[in-house]
């Protein structure tokens, strides 16, 4: 059994942290995205291509002419420049903090120490974006041509609770609900104003309406944002909505819905954008890869969960795609951030296992 350098994976995590690579920082996605090509290349060899993007480089690397897996990441994290002041790489009592660790620099060096373990990486495909915390929107048909000519996506976003496995996913997509009155004084002569707020406030009950847990389908009003100061009669308004859904039915329902929006208020108008911009990933897009994974690991679960991810677009094309293969740990997005570095090890060995599974038998 291979033995995985358990110090070596930490600095390597190490360095991909204290690079920061916010989402939309430019100057900070291009030098996470060398150094991360420069840490690929020493562990795998091969050469790594820079894929240039109005987002930022997405980072490719291709093992030979048939390749039968593609493992998919993102180099961008959510924590703004200067967290690592705040919030400093550390590794206390086995536990690692620092900005991104957990999503997901501690998965991507997790499966290039897994590929070193391998006599042949020739199958495989790697493909970090520089874009997967704000939508994919750059990156999405590159993620998708790659997958559907790899035939199968390990996806490297951190696990489930317990470093179980992600089965499914949720489609998930924001909306913009903007409301329009007329301002007036609020003292003087408030009938001469179309109130937003009031008119935001039935729009709230209603989007609260939408969802439908039955089937899955949470329709959630997040954000408002209306007003201006205390004696004014609001003119304009801005409702944001979290939408997940458990297939393209309510997909399209929830879509259809939220376009539906009318006003209450005589006068007020409403104007609804967005989506649900990641379909659904259902349970049977890992149906082919998560049995190899219960071989290589015995007793690893798997979960469909709400959140999403760049395996909904490989899963909605129809590649069998097997997600949460990352770090265990927990905190996405938040200061509690964290990775069990104890796990790590197991964790390039369950991907090295799976990767080997498929490799072509001729």
């Amino acid at each position: 059994m291979t033995v995985f350098d358990l110090d070596a994976m930490i600095a390597d995590t190490q360095t991909l942290i204290e690079i920061e690579s916010p989402s939309g920082d430019l100057p900070q996605l291009h030098k996470s995205a060398i150094a991360l090509a420069s840490m690929i290349e020493r562990h795998i060899g091969g050469t790594c291509e820079l894929v240039d993007s109005p987002k930022g480089p997405h980072v490719h690397w291709k093992g030979g002419d048939e390749t039968t897996v593609l493992l998919l990441g993102h180099h961008d994290t959510v924590f703004p420049m200067g967290t690592l002041e705040r919030l400093p790489f550390a590794v206390t009592d086995g536990v690692m903090t620092g900005p991104g660790c957990f999503d997901m620099l501690a998965g991507i060096v997790q499966a290039l120490h897994g590929l070193a373990s391998l006599d042949d990486c020739s199958h495989v495909e790697l493909l970090f974006s520089a874009d997967e915390e704000i939508g994919s929107h750059e990156s999405r048909a590159f993620i998708e041509e790659r997958a559907t000519e790899c035939g199968n996506v390990l996806v490297l976003e951190p696990s489930a609770g317990g470093g179980g496995l992600k089965t499914g996913r949720k489609g998930c997509g924001t909306f913009d609900v903007v409301i329009t009155g007329r301002a007036s004084h609020a003292g003087l002569e408030p009938e001469k104003g179309i109130n937003a707020l009031v008119e935001a406030s039935h729009q709230v009950l209603a989007i609260n309406q939408i969802g439908d847990t039955s089937v899955g389908t949470t329709v959630t009003p997040t954000v408002a944002k209306v007003g201006s100061t205390d004696n004014v009669v609001p003119a304009h308004g801005l409702i944001k909505v979290d939408a997940r859904v458990e297939s393209a039915d309510e997909k399209a329902r929830v879509e259809a819905a939220m376009a539906g929006l009318t006003a209450h208020v005589e006068g007020a108008s409403v104007e609804v954008s967005g989506l649900i911009g990641r379909p659904p990933m259902p349970e049977s897009a890992s149906a082919s890869l998560f049995p190899i994974a219960q071989q290589v690991s015995p007793g690893i679960e798997g979960f469909a969960v709400g959140g999403g991810s760049d395996g909904n677009f490989t899963a909605a094309i129809g590649v069998p795609t097997l997600d949460g293969l990352g770090a265990v740990g927990g905190g996405a997005h938040a200061d509690t951030e964290h990775v069990i570095v104890a796990t790590m090890p197991e964790r390039a060995r369950l991907i090295a296992g799976i990767v080997q599974a498929l490799a072509p038998t001729h």
